[in-house]
């Protein structure tokens, strides 16, 4: 197969499809893994998975929902600069732009960074809020993850996202 035909179907990776065992981190993981993303708050549960929208502007659930407790840190998943920090909607945002055109995204955040702040994995970029909408626990971290405009499952970082295998002639 032609490189350019490799390089166009590496896209199809990310798609949604079963879970990956943590055994198997997904191609996603295993390019990633240089970079040491990590999860965002501790212990980690995740109360709602990613449930992409068929079109971008239908609903979906645009990246995962990880239980925590007020005032919880908040840490980077990865290395990266700060580029928002404040409130959108009535709800604390912080979104940190990292290395091959990835965004992660954290809310709802009271952010202890500002726009500029060259962070590393694992520091504090603020404390977790209550009032997560449609999270069963008291306090949830809706965690993000973008590349360009395309949302992507933010557990592919740490190995643990799902993977899709489609066929080539398109079956």
């Amino acid at each position: 197969m032609p490189v350019p035909a490799v390089v166009a179907l590496l896209p199809l990776f990310l798609l949604p499809g079963p879970p990956v065992a943590p055994s198997s981190p997904s191609p996603a993981a295993l390019r990633a893994a240089d970079a040491a993303y990590r999860w965002p708050v501790v212990p980690p549960r995740v109360v709602r998975r990613f449930e992409p929208p068929a079109q971008r502007w239908l609903p979906g659930h645009r990246g995962v929902d990880l239980e925590s407790s007020a005032g919880a840190v908040v840490r980077a998943a990865a290395g990266g600069v700060v580029v928002y920090a404040q409130a959108l909607a009535g709800r604390g945002v912080v979104s940190v732009a990292h290395a091959g055109q990835l965004r992660t995204t954290y809310e709802p955040v009271t952010a202890t960074v500002r726009i500029g702040d060259h962070i590393a994995a694992g520091d504090p970029i603020g404390t977790v809020e209550t009032g997560h909408p449609g999270c069963a626990a008291d306090a949830c971290l809706h965690w993000g993850l973008r590349r360009g405009e395309v949302y992507l499952d933010p557990l592919a970082l740490l190995g643990f996202g799902r993977v899709r295998l489609l066929p080539l002639d398109g079956r």
